[in-house]
């Protein structure tokens, strides 16, 4: 397991490379964003924003989405994986909002994790990029690259990584940390292709010196 100073060697690095790293998924509003995260579960951000430039000049409100029955939500985000369930969690969050928050995304963690489809994930990146408040949503790009530099265990589950994340890095830098390992792990750590050769991280990435003995790095 990486030491607390070979965490902050890690997370300054991190900086270095990716200074300006940030959430990927275009929106204006809490609203698009809740929507959009809800969208791109198993999906990329990239496919996201495609279908969503045409969605939210379509849908502006919680009302829109409940104006069209479910198969016309459905085929506007058609080419999103898991598009019939999410169209339904779209409307039911519509609905939900509507109802118990007076039509706006609620600001708090119990709230948002009420909306139908938002789990821990979407949530923590809603507070944190709508709303201002530390959180450290765990993505597969956070959570492989935690696991590859041995911040986290192998086997731990996606809560153990955000509880060992939050635990070791200053609230006051959690919403950076999450979106730089995101684009370390994005554009850097690729789960297929990690760039060990040229990685400033390699000789603390217990991944990286497990395919060097393989011959696996270049």
């Amino acid at each position: 397991m990486l030491t607390l100073k070979q965490w902050q060697t890690c997370r300054d690095e991190m900086d270095r490379m990716f200074p300006n790293a940030h959430c990927e998924l275009v929106h204006d509003n809490p609203f698009e964003l809740t929507i959009a995260t809800l969208l791109s579960a198993q999906c990329t951000d990239a496919l996201v924003n495609r279908v969503t430039k045409d969605l939210f000049q379509k849908y502006k409100t919680p009302e829109d989405y409940l104006a069209v029955p479910i198969e016309e939500l459905q085929q506007d985000i058609r080419s999103i994986g898991l598009y019939r369930n999410k169209a339904k969690n779209i409307q039911a969050l519509s609905q939900k909002i509507l109802d118990d928050f007076d039509g706006e995304v609620p600001s708090t963690r119990e709230g948002l994790e009420s909306l139908p489809g938002v789990g821990r994930k979407t949530a923590n990146v809603v507070l944190s990029v709508a709303f201002g408040v530390p959180a450290l949503a765990v993505d597969t790009h956070v959570e492989r690259v935690s696991k590859r530099l041995g911040m986290c265990r192998w086997k731990d589950s996606v809560m153990q990584v955000e509880e060992t994340l939050m635990k070791k890095t200053p609230i006051d830098e959690w919403s950076k940390t999450h979106h730089q390992l995101i684009f370390f792990g994005r554009y850097h750590c690729k789960a297929q292709n990690p760039g060990c050769g040229a990685c400033p991280l390699f000789h603390l990435c217990r991944e990286g010196q497990k395919r060097a003995r393989k011959g696996l790095v270049k």
